[in-house]
């Protein structure tokens, strides 16, 4: 009887889930409709039915800012939904339209989605967000020539030509024939001339606050995420149904050998404490009879105890896949943060002084591809065997140890001669005195 209330929950829960991919691409069509409708409410309401300008005079920088973020979260999930309807259609066929009418859901008329379709592209077509976006602003001139060289650029940057958009600089590309300390002096004069200097340190310091901000959430989303992905599938998804079908009165205690010889060792280390207790206390001997039935009990309780890490270890297989599964989601969603992300780690590992790249350099290296690093690399692999319930297989470890640091090695060693090198000559001077 339980059997079969379990069996007539999975089928409705397998068709609740099968008449939710049906539906995939009216939702997501709905979705991102709504969000276009939201996008021109705004630009209904406070800019008298026109585009939602980062320039705009009509408010001030901090309601320009709540514009913007709205504007952003909306332009967002318009274009995740479009994505999502896009796709789900290409998968939809006549079949899948059949179940979907036998279900009882009916699709709108291709008018109706034509209409919608057409609104959402009228809308999404005026505002383009760059990928790295120095601004994290609205960039109302998609289309821009680019300008590499340097040089042109400032000279470029006082002209009324709006189309003229420099080609963003990272601290990589900005070698040139004078040495950078000249070059600065030279920026920093012009600046302190500008009349305009205080206005351009301020949107300076808000876009530097802005993009510390993106990067400390986008680095705790993908540590919190993956981690309550992890949790809340092992407790509520994998944990029943690992449970349901892997009863612990009719399963194997241990998955492996090395549990096995892992229990055997606890029994007996047991047992001589058991015998070493009554030596010592002066005690009368126990019964043959004594000893094997607390012997029993302490069996009984050590299977429990395995039986439990082995379920445990299936359970952490599947959820692992679930937490990969949210990781690889939230970097697909999340294309414009990671662009920041990178321009945040770029401007703080580059702005270090050359003694404390030097230091993090050789601190990384030791630790990762040292002469200690093998133990650390043992260590690991033998916890995610654990982890995952599989032996620990000494061949493996021993051949990954011999290979990976290396590898690691040769990437440092690479990345040193290729671009750190170039950029901060000093810092290697300096790192391979402090390696001497």
């Amino acid at each position: 009887m339980n059997n079969f209330v379990f069996s007539q929950k999975i089928y409705s829960y397998l068709l609740a889930a099968y008449r939710w991919y049906l539906l995939t691409p009216q939702r997501s069509l709905d979705q991102a409709y709504k969000a276009a409708l939201h996008i021109k409410a705004i630009e209904d309401e406070h800019f008298n039915g026109k585009k939602i300008e980062a320039d705009s005079t009509i408010y001030s920088s901090s309601m320009m800012d709540y514009f913007e973020l709205d504007l952003k979260k909306q332009l967002k999930i318009a274009r995740m939904r479009l994505t999502e309807f896009r796709a789900s259609r290409w998968f939809s066929n006549e079949s899948n339209q059949k179940a979907a009418q036998k279900t009882g859901i009916e699709y709108p008329s291709a008018s109706i989605i034509l209409e919608k379709l057409r609104f959402i592209d009228e809308i999404i077509s005026k505002y383009t967000v760059t990928d790295i976006d120095t601004n994290y602003g609205i960039v109302t001139q998609p289309q821009r020539v680019k300008i590499d060289d340097v040089a042109t650029q400032k000279s470029l940057a006082s002209l009324p030509n709006k189309n003229i958009e420099p080609k963003p600089q990272r601290k990589a590309d900005t070698t040139g024939v004078l040495p950078r300390s000249i070059l600065g002096t030279i920026s920093r004069l012009q600046i302190e001339l500008d009349p305009n200097s205080e206005q351009d340190v301020v949107k300076s310091f808000r876009q530097a606050q802005r993009r510390t901000i993106i990067s400390i959430r986008f680095i705790l989303l993908l540590i919190i995420i993956p981690l309550l992905a992890h949790q809340l599938s092992k407790a509520f998804i994998v944990g029943p149904f690992i449970n349901h079908f892997r009863p612990p009165e009719t399963t194997a205690v241990f998955l492996n050998f090395e549990m096995e010889e892992e229990a055997l060792a606890e029994l007996e280390r047991f047992e001589e404490r058991i015998k070493f207790e009554s030596l010592i206390v002066n005690a009368p001997p126990i019964s043959p009879e004594e000893m094997e039935n607390r012997l029993k009990e302490k069996a009984e309780e050590i299977a429990e105890q395995f039986r439990a890490e082995s379920a445990n270890a299936i359970k952490n297989v599947f959820s692992d896949i679930f937490s990969v599964v949210a990781f690889v989601w939230l970097l697909l969603v999340s294309k414009s943060s990671i662009s920041v992300l990178k321009d945040f780690f770029d401007n703080v590992v580059y702005g270090l002084s050359d003694s404390a790249k030097a230091f993090i350099i050789i601190l990384f290296t030791d630790v990762f591809v040292g002469f200690h690093s093998p133990h650390g690399w043992e260590v690991i692999l033998e916890g995610i065997s654990r982890h995952w319930g599989l032996p620990a297989n000494r061949d493996f470890i021993f051949l990954f140890i011999a290979t990976f640091p290396v590898i690691l090695d040769t990437i440092f060693k690479y990345w040193i001669f290729r671009y750190l090198n170039r950029i901060s000559p000093s810092a290697v001077a300096t790192y391979r005195n402090m390696n001497e």
